[in-house]
């Protein structure tokens, strides 16, 4: 069999990204003259990439969407990704569990591929990853299972040796629809419902490699 690959989700699996996401959205509110938004809140409407967030965000404050807000908070989240974003508990030691039991390691995000690798690289663990595909770096993004596949090709692994790990529908979905199977991380910004259709469910980010192997044992 070849070497097994674990595709890890971003935001809310690897990195507590909510406070700078809060931060360029409250300042585009701001710069509209809407109000902003609790970490909270915030985090309840990431998953399917920055437009996705920003068009939530005026939805919740009945206001269309403008011409230049999404590329206005790209900008500012692009500068601003990694000022108070965090890493979760043993995300660097286990990376390198699983890059000591020669694992392949990916990044597969609906964040725009330059913010993830900014925020990678500012975490000190962009060097652990074998690809990092964003939301922008191929035609499709999740839960389409061809931006699962496709980073996992970059990467040079294959479907019958890989697992995915999210905190999102998006991961879970995605996961199934490429014939692989998918860690649902409780840790993250994803609710339990969208736990459905996981094949385990993860407490802790350092519970990944046993439940990875034994997936790959199933």
């Amino acid at each position: 069999m070849a070497a097994p690959t674990l595709i890890l989700d971003l935001d809310g699996t690897l990195v507590d990204s909510v406070p700078d996401l809060a931060m360029s959205l409250n300042r585009l509110m701001r710069s509209r003259g809407l109000p902003a938004f609790s970490d909270a809140q915030t985090a309840s409407m990431v998953g399917d990439g920055a437009a996705a967030l920003v068009r939530r965000a005026f939805d919740a404050r009945r206001t269309a969407v403008d011409d230049t807000a999404i590329d206005d908070f790209l900008h500012d989240y692009e500068v601003n990704a990694a000022v108070d974003s965090t890493l979760y508990p043993g995300v660097a030691a286990t990376l390198d569990w699983f890059l000591d039991k020669d694992w392949r390691l990916a990044v597969c995000t609906n964040k725009p591929e330059a913010a993830a690798r900014k925020l990678l690289a500012a975490m000190g663990i962009a060097d652990r990853f074998a690809s990092i595909g964003g939301g922008d770096s191929f035609p499709s993004r999740k839960p389409d299972p061809a931006h699962l596949l496709a980073t996992l090709a970059t990467a040079g692994g294959t479907v019958e040796a890989a697992v995915m790990a999210g905190d999102h529908a998006n991961d879970v979905n995605a996961a199934r629809a490429a014939g692989m199977p998918c860690i649902f991380c409780s840790w993250g910004y994803g609710t339990a419902a969208m736990a459905v259709g996981a094949a385990s469910i993860a407490h802790r980010f350092s519970d990944l490699p046993e439940i990875a192997t034994l997936l790959l044992k199933a």
